[in-house]
């Protein structure tokens, strides 16, 4: 049987699902777990936490996934996926949600 998840683990991480419904990032992706989150434009994130790369090119690494979220034209200028005016704080749970996706 699995230890059970510390409890600081577990509300950070439903901090950052409630996060990703907050900034609506289901209007573009489907998001295990998150209401709503049906978007049909970006990528799915089911798994994402199994993924080598974000968006194809940088490492999925939890620190560059922070960046991305918070500015993801400094990692891939260009890229489709917007700036949402997301902090730091608000990135790393929602991180730490996204990693948690198997």
């Amino acid at each position: 049987m699995p230890a059970a998840e510390p409890a600081p683990a577990a509300a950070a991480r439903e901090r950052g699902r409630e996060l990703l419904a907050q900034y609506q990032c289901g209007a573009c992706h489907v998001i295990p777990g998150v209401a709503a989150a049906r978007g049909p434009v970006g990528p799915s994130l089911a798994g994402f936490g199994r993924r080598s790369y974000i968006a194809g090119t940088v490492p999925n690494r939890p620190e560059t996934l922070v960046r991305w979220l918070v500015a993801p034209a400094s990692l891939v200028p260009g890229t489709p996926m917007p700036n949402l005016g997301v902090s730091s704080a608000d990135a790393q749970a929602m991180a730490g949600y996204l990693a948690a996706l198997r």
